[in-house]
């Protein structure tokens, strides 16, 4: 000790603590970090700040109660939430859906992927700070965008971030009349804005140093740790359930599976906004081939009370803008779920972060985070 200041020796490890409080964990997440100078030698994430016992709310609502709450899972992505879940119980019940409503389904979880990799693009960028034009540009453009999204839930539903879009059966809404018309403007104007972007991010030289070649993360390990989505797509893994397991009619969709196989924080990125286009070229044809049914085989105006699918399990996972979303429910015969149980893509992917943190450096720390587009209701559950 020299006076009040601790002078350390240079092999010298310490400890420190990175959030909550800190500006890229956004007060839901804490890394403990070990650190020799600058080098990180070990890392563990501090996680539950956020835990709300949503699989146990499962287990005491009934289906039908339960379904708007999962909205706040994956605050970012509250159609892919409910989607899970009403093909779970679907299944589980034996009850159909008609092509309409499998439709409507689809064009809207893919709007919430856009509307998702957008948040992420923005605050990613935010994150990474300054050299960025500026730290706060390329994120209020990207809200500038998703709010057009939003818009659209909103005419739709008359909820931005909470549509309660589906139910169990269909879907509660019909599309609203003259919403080709706006969906084809906002998804032009998205596409142009995306190229935009990432013509931005990609000839920018701090970008570039920032991602290319950090936070490498070979395709065994992204197996072996259950990472699914973009994170597993940017390790060169080509597996998307869209494809791999159709639901909801994708297999009548067009559409191919962006995948690159370096494996660092820039792959991912690009994953991702590969994958807007793509989300963009299903809602087109989604709108095109949209079928003349009924939107739910449940009765249209009055909700049913219960549901009691016949005693038995089930397992169905989706595609959500962050991997495998997957629902395992256990009836016993009665309104309520007798286990339920949330296979949340954010919880494995973020498992992979002290494998990621090792031998970087501090600096690397928010990058590498980022890429992962951890949301922390999906998490802490």
């Amino acid at each position: 000790m020299e006076g009040n200041i601790r002078v350390f020796e240079p092999e010298e490890e310490i400890v420190l603590n990175m959030g909550p409080q800190h500006p890229s964990t956004h007060g839901v997440l804490r890394l403990i970090l070990k650190l020799s100078g600058e080098k990180i030698v070990d890392a563990k994430p501090d996680i539950g700040f956020l835990h709300r016992g949503v699989e146990k709310l499962g287990e005491t609502y009934t289906y039908i109660q339960f379904l708007p709450m999962l909205d706040r899972n994956d605050y970012l992505s509250a159609t892919t939430n409910e989607f899970g879940y009403v093909l779970a119980v679907e299944k589980l019940a034996n009850i159909p859906v008609p092509e309409r409503a499998q439709y409507i389904r689809v064009l809207f979880s893919e709007l919430s992927r856009i509307a998702s990799h957008l948040v992420w693009l923005g605050t990613f960028c935010l994150d990474l700070g300054g050299a960025l034009g500026g730290g706060t540009t390329i994120f209020l453009y990207c809200f500038r965008e998703r709010e057009k999204i939003l818009d659209i839930f909103e005419k739709m539903t008359g909820s931005r971030l909470h549509p309660h879009l589906m139910q169990i059966g269909g879907v509660r809404y019909d599309v609203y009349p003259g919403i080709e018309k706006d969906l084809k403007e906002i998804l032009k104007d998205v596409e142009d804005k995306i190229n935009e972007y990432e013509e931005m991010l990609v000839n920018n030289p701090v970008f570039i140093d920032r991602t290319k070649g950090v936070g490498v993360l070979p395709k065994e390990v992204a197996m072996e740790y259950g990472c699914s989505g973009p994170v597993l797509r940017g390790s060169g893994v080509k597996f998307d359930l869209r494809k791999a397991v159709p639901y909801s009619s994708y297999d009548k969709f067009d559409f191919d599976v962006p995948c690159f196989d370096g494996g660092d924080v820039f792959d991912r990125f690009r994953v991702r906004m590969e994958e807007m286009r793509q989300s963009i070229k299903i809602i087109r044809q989604a709108l095109d081939g949209l079928p003349e049914d009924p939107i739910s085989s449940q009765m249209p105006v009055k909700v049913k009370v219960a549901i009691k699918p016949p005693p038995g399990e089930v397992y169905v996972a989706i595609e959500s803008p962050r991997g495998e979303l997957g629902y395992y429910i256990y009836s016993d015969g009665k309104p309520v779920a007798y286990r339920m149980k949330i296979r949340a893509p954010s919880f494995s992917n973020l498992s992979v972060l002290p494998f990621l943190l090792k031998g970087h450096l501090v600096a690397d720390v928010v990058a590498i985070l980022g890429s992962l587009d951890p949301v922390f209701g999906d998490v802490d559950r």
